[in-house]
């Protein structure tokens, strides 16, 4: 089976990541996409939320699509998500799958800079996909494909909803419902 990993702190998940999911798993040929909720990424500050809620919404954005799926790897490894731990797991798991890693077009310009990246890059093909304000380059062995740009991040949900602005049409109908039923994001001022 050919899989793309989609990794994420997915704070919380929202339609830019599943049109990028969506995209790559039709122009790579994928069987697949598996959403791998981070624990503690490297290269971020500390979720919003707890990784519970995170993997909720993630089980609710996919719900309606069978060629997604969600990993819990990294949640359950705890501690800090290097892709390279998560890349030795996933091949001895199923060691006769093909795995992708999907990355967005800020991801491929700091490539160089990820944990482990030349052993990294002899384990997985990395698929880099475009988004607004970074300038793509396939210099380091990424694949390169195009997407609509759609520029939404989940810190920019954040911030609407913390402002107590709508994000309807920014996430899935589920991700919002489970979004307002737990009061999540919330402003406390």
């Amino acid at each position: 089976m050919k899989i793309g990993l989609l990794g994420g702190t997915f704070d919380p998940p929202h339609l830019g990541h599943l049109i990028m999911a969506e995209h790559v798993l039709e122009a790579m040929h994928l069987d697949e996409v598996w959403f791998v909720p981070s624990h503690v990424p490297p290269h971020k500050q500390e979720s919003a939320l707890v990784a519970e809620d995170r993997l909720r919404m993630v089980e609710r954005a996919i719900e309606e699509n069978p060629q997604f799926s969600v990993s819990t790897v990294e949640l359950e490894r705890e501690g800090k998500s290097f892709t390279i731990d998560t890349m030795k797991q996933l091949q001895n798991q199923y060691p006769s799958y093909d795995f992708c890693f999907i990355i967005g077009g800020d991801m491929v310009q700091h490539l160089d800079r990820w944990h482990r990246i030349d052993e990294l890059q002899e384990l997985v093909q990395f698929i880099g996909v475009g988004r607004e304000g970074y300038q793509l380059d396939s210099s380091r062995g990424v694949k390169l494909i195009d997407i609509p740009r759609i520029d939404i991040s989940s810190s920019m949900i954040r911030k609407r909803l913390a402002k107590g602005k709508s994000i309807r049409y920014l996430v899935t109908h589920q991700v919002y419902e489970y979004i307002k039923e737990h009061s999540l994001y919330v402003s406390n001022s």
